[in-house]
């Protein structure tokens, strides 16, 4: 699933308070306490002058059962201290009494006695803990588990549900489903029916599977009547049996109904408007089951390991179509203008994968080897659809070849859905989009064109990665999103070259490593059990670190011992699941390097963050120090970890070819490279194709700055932006003094080349939004002026004509938005004649500023059929400093009466760069939070985005503050998502670097 290419550019804690400070209404909202569950709705926000002391997130100040249960005792209204002195007093009694008087020395007997006594004592102690689950913290035995009611839930019904896990049981396996569906587009409703062959590998008494949300009318086993329980925290539904079932093959039938989701997962209703500005309704239903959707659509087995086969028919209104992942074998007319689609058996996969579609859409069609390519969109939009269809036919091709395993299905689907909140998803056969990541117009640019290549690449490699060989489980994601992310850039360098995506690439893995710099970021392959955890997944450590990792050991091994590995891999475990070991495991037996894959993968892998590498040189003898790089090291907890680094460096013997690349790896904390000759400097992580950054020593910066004074053309473009990137890392980690990072950008001026100069625009940029909201109206000012002085002669360099080149496209544009949205020297007015569609966002954000060119473009929003426009016009729109209508974007964003709720995380984003906008954002955000997680899920990767976007500018104490009560308040609704950590720990970071740079940037400046 694509989720990177939706949203614009995103920036990306522990809140530390005792549990003992003397004040009354301390509550603990950290951690959902088993024994007393936390009612969320009594719970309410108070926003600056709440009392509420927030505790937790990761904090070690207790025993965890030991906070559980006194942050219940808390909301229970009980004193701590009240409850702290009857312990004491109920204790005392076991207090040994002191009698006056000798005492005579026991006899050997009466001590052995004595010892048997304590030993039998101290096993019945062990047998209660472990038997009847006692949880000792130090105020005693608080929690038993001493009744099969603590040991299992209670189903709806109050009967005890036979099953106490997230996960399902092992011990039944589906083997195929055989799903019939009528949806009623009408009403919003759909009729269901399952019929599943199950296998029983191991003698039990309970069928345990997922169901959410479903009125289950009948289920049958085996030809007879059965009851079944539900448990629905869990989403779960089991069957119980009197007797063992044998081990063998049994038929599990479930009729039911349920409503068509009114979210943008499971089986739910969607709607576009016309080019006659009109909403058409009711002639849509879509799916999106990943990641834990499918048992919204029908009772299965819905974990990523359960594979199995799948026949799926469909009852629809004879005036649409129906699609699923397979071919259609017959339709049949049921009369009363309703007929019935019958597809194949699918492949072996997971349910996840499945999907269907009802709709009113037309296609176009090809064939590609023994595969039929079609791509879909809605009649209005039936111009549209050719360039995704050539490019999936070309992307088809080269993945046939790449990976030796041609694409097993007889056709590929491309379906544009308007209203999809992912960027697209990888079902097998039938992979659905949003319109703008798949439609492309007569006006739509070359960067138009690269996001739609990109996205119908990243799914059509998850046709092998994820969909033939699948993870294991949600905690090795990054085998799908990683893989597919690598190969996305892989291919399209390869089949589109022209499309520069080697350059976006780069940005890619520098958003990566500035994620990744945080305490709360995770390793890529993590621990996740709960639904939220698994949500979570979906962020850019899965995604973007993953192509990272994959990268560097692509660059390591040689002679084409990546693609022979990866051929392997899937050779041998298609149809089947995986972990990361298998991976490796290929990989190292055609490496013939003196290399254990598995090794040193398995430290990228591992270990949460990356590795910061310090050079120091004397002479031919270079000092290398690696150590886990912290934004905020003074949180960190004592980490030891060690990465095996393929280091890679230049010099200024040979610096630009690719045959000047040297390679040494580094193992340990600490090691020496022997040079062979003199050199005037070294630059190491060569084009940052690895995942780590580097620090030099004064001398080592200042003999790079020196050599990029004097030619920067020493240096690749890449290395030149690795560079910029890299010391504005260590700036902020307070490694290096801002003056430093002024000093090496001395050589900007002269800088041409897009990599280089984008990155130091976006770090400028953000710099000058802290100052900005904190209203620091000189240093701002100054900032501009800054920025101007270093960037203004390439900026008027810049044309408004035609240009076809990508990359010079994307220098145009970040130079010339800059100037606008800075208003630098008068660049920009709004123009009525054509506008290149490269600039288009541009010209649309300055006319926006005015309510004639609002209301022009709000128009032009409600009516255009082009989506890129319309998503360009939305930006534009959003970045009004007009209050009212900031208020109306957000509700009607919200609400979807106006603009679609899809884009309501884009809406966020854009406002909260503008002062105007971003407090009444993040008041919005906390407003509305209910009806927010309503129409996406907590953790999801949409939920991240609005987080980060309306906090990740705050710098003071008092916004800090703010955004602990408000996160602390949501309970299980929210206050335990890693982004609010991520969002707690980014706003620390903004206030301590803010405090320590302010008199460099006054001096400065």
């Amino acid at each position: 699933m694509d989720k990177t290419l939706v949203l614009a550019p995103q920036p990306r804690n522990m809140i530390e308070n005792s549990m003992f400070e003397e004040e009354p209404d301390v509550v603990d909202l950290a951690k959902e306490s088993p024994s007393y569950p936390i009612d969320t709705d009594d719970v309410v926000y108070e926003p600056r002058s709440s009392r509420l002391l927030v505790r937790g997130l990761g904090e070690n100040d207790l025993d965890e059962d030991e906070e559980d249960y006194e942050s219940s005792a808390r909301l229970l209204g009980m004193s701590f201290m009240n409850r702290s002195s009857n312990q004491r007093s109920a204790a005392s009694s076991y207090i040994r009494q002191h009698y006056s008087g000798s005492c005579s020395m026991p006899s050997t007997k009466t001590m052995v006695v004595g010892v048997v006594v304590l030993v039998l004592v101290a096993s019945m102690l062990m047998v209660l803990y472990f038997l009847l689950g006692c949880n000792f913290t130090t105020a005693g035995c608080q929690k038993t588990n001493s009744t099969m009611d603590s040991i299992y839930p209670n189903s709806t019904n109050g009967e005890l549900f036979p099953w106490a896990d997230l996960r399902l049981p092992c011990s039944v396996h589906p083997v195929h489903y055989n799903i019939t569906l009528h949806p009623d587009l009408t009403i919003m409703t759909f009729q269901g029916s399952v019929s599943i062959l199950v296998q029983v590998l191991n003698e039990t008494k309970n069928i345990v599977l997922h169901s959410s949300d479903m009125n289950i009318i009948k289920a049958t086993f085996d030809g007879k009547e059965v009851h079944f329980l539900e448990y629905k925290p869990w989403q779960q539904i089991a069957f119980k049996f009197p007797e063992d079932l044998k081990k063998g093959q049994y038929v599990l039938n479930i009729t039911y109904t349920a409503n068509l989701s009114s979210s943008y997962d499971g089986f739910y209703n969607s709607s576009y408007v016309d080019t006659n500005g009109i909403k058409r309704y009711l002639v849509l239903a879509a799916t999106q089951f990943e990641p834990l959707a499918a048992r919204k659509a029908f009772p299965c087995f819905d974990e990523p390991a359960f594979k199995s086969t799948f026949t799926i028919k469909m009852t629809r209104e004879s005036k649409y179509i129906s699609l699923s992942n397979m071919p259609k074998v017959i339709t049949t007319d049921l009369k009363n203008g309703l007929e019935e689609d019958e597809f194949e058996k699918s492949v072996n996969m997971s349910t996840y994968l499945v999907a269907f579609i009802v709709a009113d859409f037309i296609s176009v069609s090809k064939n590609v080897s023994k595969t039929k390519v079609s791509v879909y969109a809605v009649p209005d939009k039936k111009e549209q659809v050719q360039y995704a269809l050539d490019t999936a036919c070309k992307l088809l091709e080269f993945y046939n070849s790449f990976f030796k395993n041609e694409y097993p299905l007889s056709k590929l689907d491309l379906v544009a859905i308007p209203d999809f909140l992912a960027g697209a998803m990888e079902n097998w056969g039938l992979i659905t989009f949003r319109e703008t990541t798949l439609l492309v117009g007569s006006n739509s640019s070359a960067i138009d064109k690269q996001l739609v290549t990109s996205v119908i690449a990243h799914e059509l490699a998850h046709q092998w990665f994820g969909n033939l060989v699948t993870m294991q489980w949600w905690n090795d994601l990054w085998l799908n999103e990683g893989f597919a992310t690598y190969m996305q850039y892989i291919s399209i360098e390869s089949v589109f070259p022209g499309l520069d995506i080697d350059t976006e690439f780069l940005n890619v893995r520098f958003k990566a490593l500035a994620k990744d710099a945080l305490n709360s970021s995770h390793p890529v392959s993590t621990v996740v059990s709960t639904p939220e955890q698994v949500e979570e997944m979906f962020d850019s450590v899965s995604y973007e670190k993953g192509a990272s990792i994959l990268l560097m050991l692509n660059a390591t091994l040689t002679d084409g011992e990546f693609q022979k590995g990866v051929t392997q891999y899937l050779q041998k475990y298609k149809l089947s699941n995986t972990k990361s070991e298998n991976l490796w495991n290929s990989l190292s037996q055609v490496s013939k390097q003196n290399l254990s894959v598995s090794e040193m993968m398995n430290t990228w892998t591992v270990h949460k963050g990356f590795p910061l590498v310090t050079v120091k040189r004397s002479g031919t003898q270079v000092t290398l120090t690696q150590e886990h790089f912290l934004l905020n090291a003074e949180n960190s907890t004592d980490d030891s970890s060690l990465w095996h680094i393929p280091l890679t460096y230049v010099s200024d013997k040979c610096s630009v070819l690719s045959s000047c690349k040297q390679v040494f790896h580094l193992k340990e904390k600490t090691a020496t490279l022997k040079l062979p000759d003199q050199v005037k400097w070294l630059k190491f992580n060569v084009r940052s194709d690895g995942f780590y950054i580097v620090h030099y020593d004064e001398e080592g910066w200042k003999d790079l700055i020196g050599a990029l004074k004097e030619d920067m053309n020493v240096l690749s473009c890449k290395d030149r932006a690795a560079l910029i990137n890299n010391i504005f890392a260590l700036s902020r980690s307070g490694k290096v003094s801002f003056r430093q990072v002024l000093n090496l950008m001395d050589y900007i001026r002269n800088e041409n080349e897009t990599a280089p100069v984008t990155e130091a625009l976006f770090q400028l940029g953000q710099i000058y939004r802290l100052l900005d909201k904190r209203s620091e109206l000189d240093l701002a000012s100054r900032m501009t002026s800054y920025i101007e002085d270093h960037f203004g002669s390439l900026m008027e360099n810049q044309s408004w004509d035609l240009e076809t080149s990508v990359s010079k496209m994307t220098l145009r544009s970040a130079l010339l938005e800059m100037a606008c949205s800075l208003n630098i020297r008068n660049f920009c007015v709004v123009i009525d004649s054509w506008i290149p569609s490269d600039l288009m966002r541009t010209v649309f954000k300055v006319a926006a500023q005015t309510d004639e060119g609002w209301g022009k473009l709000l128009d032009m929003y409600k009516h255009s059929i082009n989506d890129p426009e319309k998503h360009k016009t939305l930006e534009a729109l959003a970045s009004t400093q007009d209050v009212w209508k900031i208020i109306w974007i957000l509700q009607k964003s919200l609400d979807g009466s106006e603009i679609q709720t899809q884009e309501f995380p884009l809406v966020i984003n854009t406002i909260c760069k503008s002062f105007a906008g971003y407090l009444y954002a993040w008041d919005f955000v906390k407003e509305n939070w209910d009806k927010i997680t309503q129409k996406f899920s907590v953790g999801s990767f949409a939920i991240q985005s609005i987080i980060m976007s309306a906090t990740s500018q705050f710098s003071t104490k008092t916004h800090l503050v703010e955004a602990q009560n408000f996160f602390s308040s949501l309970g299980t609704k929210g206050s335990q998502m890693r982004i609010v950590q991520e969002a707690i720990e980014t706003i620390k970071l903004n206030m301590r670097w803010m405090e320590n740079n302010l008199n460099t940037l006054q001096s400065w400046l």
